[in-house]
């Protein structure tokens, strides 16, 4: 069952004339819901699925992955208006789990590393100003929060492929019972790295998490049971897979590229 049920936008929102109310989303959609713990909002650029999964994100009070915190970042300034007007209904609330763009990786992967670089000069300073006990202490501290973050992360957060660290940090912060707001997770991950995250969602979801995913990956739309809901349409509503442009297109371009290709 999924934790958070449906939304619906406060009937003052309709009144606000700028972005993000003024979306053409906001002319047919009263209410939103999650019947099924994956959900994908599919569409093309524009249509105001990653402007939703952020108001959504605000509205939860996620925690955020190398952004500011929602509440600070700039770039999320439109977000914190559409949380506030957003009205949200669960079934269970959860204080777990995360919000996550694909480009706030790369500011995670180096916010990772200069903590363990500050731990270390945390460390070096201890040594030069405590001694014997205190300085156990004190060293023990830091050593147990390095070591940590090595368990989760590796010496170095930018070693190996974009897209092995990405699957990385998901092991790392996937934990049970969490709502999960991801958008565009398929950005940095190969095709074989999608399925890969497929299978940590199907665990995931065995062990009672939620994910609302904004995604343009026919490979991830096909997550079994999963709902997607269409932003194509107005008002948005449920299609089918085999319904969407993303996955017809695809299929006649693998099936004859240069019938495509003619025509560029």
């Amino acid at each position: 069952m999924p934790h958070l049920k449906s939304f619906s936008l406060k009937p003052e929102a309709r009144k606000i004339a700028a972005f993000p109310f003024n979306l053409p989303l906001w002319r047919n959609v009263k209410t939103l819901e999650f019947s099924t713990t994956v959900t994908f909002l599919v569409g093309e650029n524009g249509t105001g699925k990653s402007t939703l999964l952020e108001g959504l994100a605000a509205a939860v009070g996620s925690i955020t992955i190398g952004a500011d915190d929602i509440q600070r970042d700039k770039t999320l300034e439109h977000a914190r208006k559409l949380g506030k007007m957003l009205k949200l209904v669960w079934h269970k609330r959860t204080y777990r789990g995360l919000f996550l763009r694909a480009e706030d990786f790369f500011n995670f992967s180096r916010r990772v590393n200069q903590l363990n670089s500050d731990l270390e000069e945390i460390k070096k300073g201890y040594e030069q100003n405590l001694s014997g006990y205190g300085l156990q202490l004190a060293q023990g501290s830091v050593e147990g929060q390095r070591r940590a973050l090595l368990a989760k992360y590796g010496e170095d957060a930018d070693a190996g492929s974009h897209g092995e660290n990405f699957l990385r940090l998901f092991q790392a912060r996937f934990v049970p019972g969490g709502l999960y707001l991801l958008d565009e997770p398929e950005a940095p991950l190969s095709p074989i790295r999608q399925l890969a995250f497929m299978a940590m969602l199907k665990d995931m979801v065995a062990q009672n998490a939620q994910f609302i995913i904004a995604t343009h990956s026919p490979i991830l739309m096909a997550f079994p049971e999963a709902i997607i809901l269409s932003f194509d349409h107005s008002p948005v509503r449920s299609v089918k897979y085999d319904e969407l442009e993303h996955v017809t297109l695809t299929r006649d371009f693998m099936n004859n590229p240069e019938a495509f290709l003619r025509r560029l």
